[in-house]
């Protein structure tokens, strides 16, 4: 399925944005309003120039002290962030955010603007139910057999909870 064919993508609402000349206050105040874990941070082309997530708050102002209300977010973004487009394929992009530890994913258009931002919960949402009902599909074919072996039934008992808390971890 393509990012642009999921319900979250249109039905989401607007992506707020800072500038990189803003303070670091100006994000905590709208992230902790508006509960979300992000802030993109966008040029006056709308053009993407980085991100600042609940991650970046704690290891670059807690962590080291700095005042919130004289930094800029330039000075703790991420600049070097990774942006889908619209028809790119939503597991691939969760692959991605999986393996190298992000949630918060910029979509752009060809020219580089923002569109939206998809989160590691969006994708999952549409994951989840698929990879539930291919386990079912699974393990009904493999206990229609004349002796379904009962180590089977037991592993298949233990995929399915080691998959559930990896889904509550996420969440």
């Amino acid at each position: 399925m393509k990012i642009k064919e999921r319900p979250e993508f249109f039905n989401k609402s607007a992506v707020f944005c800072l500038k990189k000349s803003d303070f670091v206050t100006s994000a905590i105040d709208v992230m902790a309003e508006r509960n979300i874990g992000s802030v993109i941070i966008v040029d006056t082309d709308n053009k993407v120039n980085g991100i600042v997530t609940e991650r970046d708050l704690l290891r670059r102002v807690l962590a080291k002290n700095i005042d919130p209300k004289t930094t800029p977010l330039s000075a703790i973004m991420t600049s070097d962030i990774r942006a889908a487009r619209p028809e790119d394929n939503v597991i691939d992009w969760l692959r991605i955010m999986s393996n190298e530890r992000f949630r918060h994913l910029p979509v752009i258009d060809d020219g580089g603007k923002l569109i939206n931002v998809m989160s590691q919960g969006d994708f999952v949402s549409y994951t989840w139910p698929d990879l539930l009902d291919h386990l079912k599909n699974k393990a009904t074919e493999t206990l229609k057999g004349p002796a379904a072996p009962l180590p089977i039934l037991i592993g298949g008992i233990m995929l399915y909870s080691l998959l559930m808390i990896a889904a509550l971890k996420l969440f």
